[in-house]
């Protein structure tokens, strides 16, 4: 973890339930990591979330092998356990991964919060949401059948949103490698501001659900489309015969 997080390094938590890890997930982060110029991007498996009582399908030691699995080879992306399990059963809160995070990071690093479209629209009902953002800003990418032409509705109360000036664009970092970045400025009561990252021509319609419900509705653990999946990922819900 040291290695990825120190020493002025660009990091961005991405944390979810990889129930399983899809080829989505892989190409939100390399469009991340392409555009943000990121060293780092930490797949955090997530033990216990709060706005999912009934739990992932599969167990955290299934998702967190599948992650490794997906993840292999890919440069700059680690699985983390800062969203392991808490020995208390208590639920994972983001605000206090991020916390967490900080405290590791170096003083010359900087810690963004990656996530997709359907995550940025239940912000409002997360635990501190309009806190997340001044912790970590936040890389948002879109996906189909939600698009970010609403983004203030979707802020947690209290934060209003602007464009960016092009002065805090130079000063992003951007790779400028083909991939589009939009920038906006959140600002809070308090006047505090940060900035929101959106890519907002990334469509991946992939849904871990609907790949689970097609394991489920074969024989063979089989998917309609095995370009869902990477093959390593596929052979280990095989061979552990997950979503059966």
């Amino acid at each position: 973890m040291e290695q990825l997080i120190g020493g002025g390094k660009r990091v961005a938590f991405f944390g979810g339930s990889f129930d399983p890890p899809h080829l989505g997930h892989l190409a939100v982060a390399r469009a991340a990591r392409e555009a943000l110029a990121l060293d780092s991007v930490l797949f955090a498996p997530v033990g216990a979330q709060p706005l999912k009582p009934e739990g992932s399908t599969a167990s955290f030691e299934d998702r967190l092998a599948m992650t490794r699995l997906a993840i292999a080879g890919e440069p700059g992306f680690a699985v983390s356990l800062v969203d392991a399990p808490k020995p208390s059963a208590a639920p994972n809160y983001t605000i206090d991964t991020l916390f967490e995070l900080r405290a590791e990071l170096s003083t010359d690093g900087l810690l963004f919060c990656l996530m997709g479209a359907d995550s940025f629209f239940g912000m409002r009902r997360w635990h501190r949401g309009a806190e997340i953002p001044f912790v970590a800003p936040l890389i948002v990418t879109s996906r189909p059948g939600q698009p970010l032409n609403d983004l203030r509705a979707a802020l947690p109360p209290g934060l209003t949103m602007k464009p960016a000036p092009p002065s805090v664009k130079t000063e992003a970092a951007s790779t400028g490698l083909g991939i589009d970045v939009r920038y906006y400025l959140l600002q809070n009561p308090a006047g505090d501001t940060a900035l929101l990252y959106l890519l907002p021509e990334l469509h991946i319609e992939i849904s871990a659900s609907q790949i689970r419900e097609q394991i489920h509705s074969t024989s063979d653990s089989s998917i309609a489309n095995p370009q869902l999946l990477s093959g390593s990922v596929l052979d280990y819900i095989r061979s552990h015969r997950l979503y059966r």
